[in-house]
């Protein structure tokens, strides 16, 4: 009887609530608020997890490797619920074993992120600036903002904007490509130019993350193709006959470029640099009516092209205050040719798109989980009714003239030699292991 009642107290005082002055347990977080996923990922104690990927003993090499791949594909699963630059950026500094994990986390996942708003923060004239800074504003969430700065990246008065691709600014100085990381502003200066037709270089983009092996700057003239592959010496030129090239996206691990007539082409790099035209059909009305330069996005499985069309048959009043909407189009390859099939809404997708069509264009699924809104067109143009740098439109709703101001601005050219308002992804984002 009395061990038995020593038992029953014993268990009663396990039970009992803790008293004043006793630590007690912290509350579990809510897993679906940012603020609380933030300090989760920042909070967690990484000692066992670092431990138990580096110096714990496992009891066979094959136990280890096992545990390890568990372990990556569980910080995969983690990061693929990150819904902020910021975020990311918390998990990377955790600890050494979660930094490569986001390094070697699949760049196809990455669009899982909303791009950030690269809003220049001094001028917008690149030419007189000794000093260019800016600023990463996340979509939804102006408090997350970063700014950054490249100091010395004008030397001189030349110095012209080429494009910006895998979180990489390019500027051109009519010598040398100066491409400038949108995060830590960290430079990386390209050999010197030999050839005359750097004069007329007006579009550069990188075909991959500089940390990756087949990495290489390729930059558009009015004659001619020039290649840098990262880390050489030297440039190879190549021949161009035909129209300037507008745009450039990556689908499907494939080059898809569209020109100035808007054609659409694919570009191989290997075994030798080559334009193929790809045969495509427009659909009955994609010509009728007003329309600037369009956009070529990358979605998911589907490869869209947006227009900001205005109806030539809709009264004056209403051409003024609201000309136009932007239109989408899938290009369907189950036909040969291919052709180009309007779609009347994104359901929950997110576009994000630039005024100059060498910046990059991105997607987004499920933007409700970071703060937006599905079947939206995101454009770096501020609305009259709002201060926010950007404006989000529904797609098929009139377009505010204000916006209608920022699609024709290029409408002869769709380039500017000025530095302005664009979406970005920090090349952090893409990690190493590509």
């Amino acid at each position: 009887m009395g061990g038995g009642s020593r038992r029953r107290r014993h268990r009663r005082l396990r039970a009992r609530p803790p008293q004043a002055g006793e630590p007690s347990s912290p509350p579990v977080a809510a897993p679906d608020s940012l603020g609380i996923r933030e300090a989760v990922v920042a909070e967690v104690p990484s000692k066992s997890i670092c431990d138990a990927s580096g110096s714990a003993s496992p009891p066979s090499s094959s136990g280890s490797h096992v545990w390890e791949n568990s372990l990556d594909s569980l910080l995969h699963q983690i990061i693929s619920l990150i819904t902020s630059f910021h975020d990311l950026l918390a998990f990377r500094g955790t600890c050494p074993s979660w930094r490569v994990a986001a390094s070697s986390f699949p760049s196809i996942y990455t669009f899982t992120l909303p791009p950030l708003h690269l809003e220049p923060a001094i001028s917008h004239d690149i030419l007189n600036s000794n000093n260019t800074k800016w600023k990463l504003v996340h979509p939804a969430k102006r408090a997350l903002s970063l700014c950054c700065s490249a100091p010395g990246i004008t030397p001189c008065p030349r110095m012209r904007y080429l494009g910006c691709s895998y979180g990489y600014l390019i500027f051109f100085d009519q010598e040398h490509c100066h491409l400038v990381d949108v995060y830590t502003g960290t430079k990386v200066k390209s050999p010197k130019l030999q050839s005359g037709s750097n004069l007329f270089i007006n579009y550069g983009i990188l075909v991959a993350p500089l940390t990756s092996p087949n990495s290489c700057l390729i930059l558009f003239s009015r004659i001619s193709i020039l290649l840098w592959q990262a880390g050489a010496n030297s440039w190879t030129e190549h021949p161009h006959v035909g129209e300037p090239i507008l745009q450039i996206v990556c689908f499907k691990g494939q080059l898809f470029a569209m020109d100035y007539v808007e054609r659409l082409h694919i570009i191989s790099i290997v075994p030798q640099l080559s334009i193929q035209e790809v045969a495509v059909v427009w659909e009955e009305g994609m010509r009728v009516g007003m329309h600037s330069k369009p956009w070529l996005v990358a979605c998911g499985d589907m490869l869209l092209l947006v227009d900001h069309l205005v109806d030539l048959f809709v009264s004056m009043d209403l051409l003024f205050g609201f000309p136009g909407t932007f239109q989408v189009f899938r290009l369907d390859f189950s036909e040969e040719p291919a052709k180009w099939v309007k779609m009347e809404k994104l359901d929950n997708w997110a576009l994000f798109l630039a005024n100059d069509r060498r910046n990059p264009t991105f997607s987004c699924m499920n933007p409700e989980r970071w703060g937006g809104k599905g079947n939206r067109i995101y454009v770096p143009t501020a609305s009259e009714d709002s201060d926010e740098p950007w404006t989000a439109l529904e797609v098929g709703q009139p377009v505010p003239i204000s916006i209608h101001h920022m699609s024709v601005s290029y409408a002869a050219t769709a380039h500017s030699i000025l530095l302005k308002g664009l979406w970005v992804l920090p090349s952090l984002v893409y990690g190493v292991c590509q």
